[in-house]
């Protein structure tokens, strides 16, 4: 059996860059397997996920459709924090197993794959390095009011729940970091992606 490509987990916090990183390095050939990405697959009507979502919370987070209704979930488990630990137990194995069905696919000299809280997921242990996409928290902070509207009070809310900076950065083997324009990040991956042909790639 042929040795799988090397994996990089891609990272970082909210507004950082992950999305428009991951989307250059897939520009340059790279196979971008995200996280993100399956964990709304994994829910559509039909699924497994969807199916164990209904049985523990019940009819009321779907929609007329049979559809999640990602409102009424998300108000469930940010009021409780027992019930989106009861979510994660249902997604995060269906969220694995597809993550690692769908690399073991893609060849590529190696892959990237794109985990928002790679911290504290198991998938961590599943990459061979882990590359960050780094910014303050002040760069972030304002992306995210520009992007989404809200307000500084919702925003800092948002970057409250998730992991912090120093956590991302100690578990880094590599960092871009995002505080200037796109075209400069594009340049930074370019320059990583070279790297890792030279001294990732077997």
């Amino acid at each position: 059996m042929s040795q799988a490509p090397p994996r990089i987990g891609l990272t970082g916090g909210i507004a950082s860059g992950k999305s428009a990183a991951a989307r250059y390095f897939a520009e340059l050939g790279v196979p971008v397997i995200d996280t993100d990405v399956i964990a709304r697959e994994v829910v559509e009507p039909g699924s497994e996920g969807l199916a164990g979502i209904a049985r523990h919370f019940g009819s009321g987070v779907l929609l007329a459709d049979g559809a999640l209704d990602r409102t009424a979930l998300r108000r469930i488990v940010f009021a409780q924090p027992s019930e989106r630990q009861a979510l994660e137990a249902i997604l995060h194995p269906l969220i694995r197993e597809e993550t690692i069905r769908q690399a073991d696919a893609a060849g590529g000299d190696y892959q990237l794959i794109v985990v928002p809280l790679l911290v504290e997921s198991p998938l961590r242990h599943f990459v061979d390095r882990i590359l960050v996409i780094d910014c303050r928290e002040e760069t972030q902070l304002s992306r995210l009011i520009t992007r989404d509207g809200g307000d500084i009070d919702s925003a800092k809310r948002i970057l409250a729940a998730q992991s912090r900076r120093e956590q991302r950065l100690a578990i880094a083997d590599d960092v871009i970091s995002n505080e200037g324009s796109l075209a400069e990040l594009a340049t930074a991956v370019r320059e990583l992606h070279n790297k890792y042909l030279e001294t990732v790639v077997n």
